[in-house]
């Protein structure tokens, strides 16, 4: 355990962090908005996590990483601006986090390192049936509350 770690309490006055998961996907928007408006609310930091995953076939190649790597960071770029101009005018405190990796690992790693009270993510139908594979593997196996947001 980490000094400092044994006076944190999950949610225990209220959300002080926020985690949310962003890919640009209409699901992962409605999750930003909603863990935006609970940010708000609470008074709490909110942490837009875009998480890159990197088991594509771009990556396979150094020239496809390469131009993998470049979009990423490009994308990153336009999140930032998006979270910008919605976020700042609203007072919330905000940052966003760019890992590489597997989503609900990234998701969980992050929440765990800025001790967030939750993980809020968009019901995907990629992979995972009903609620999605990312999703259902925070809801399986994260330390914090996750909300999923349709």
């Amino acid at each position: 355990m980490s000094e400092g770690a044994a006076d944190f309490e999950i949610g225990k006055d209220g959300s002080n962090v926020i985690v949310v998961g962003v890919d640009g996907s209409p699901p992962a928007l409605h999750a930003a908005a909603w863990a935006g408006g609970l940010a708000r609310r609470e008074r709490a930091k909110l942490v837009l996590v875009y998480v890159e995953p990197i088991a594509s076939p771009a990556y396979w190649t150094a020239m496809g990483m390469a131009g993998a790597t470049e979009a990423a960071s490009a994308f990153v770029d336009e999140i930032r601006q998006d979270a910008a101009a919605y976020l700042d005018r609203s007072g919330v405190p905000w940052e966003l986090v760019h890992y590489r990796g597997d989503p609900a690992h990234g998701l969980e790693a992050i929440a765990e390192e800025r001790r967030a009270d939750c993980i809020v993510v968009g019901r995907s139908r990629h992979g995972g049936g009903l609620v999605g594979s990312v999703p259902k593997m925070l809801i399986k196996d994260a330390k914090r509350p996750v909300v999923v947001v349709p």
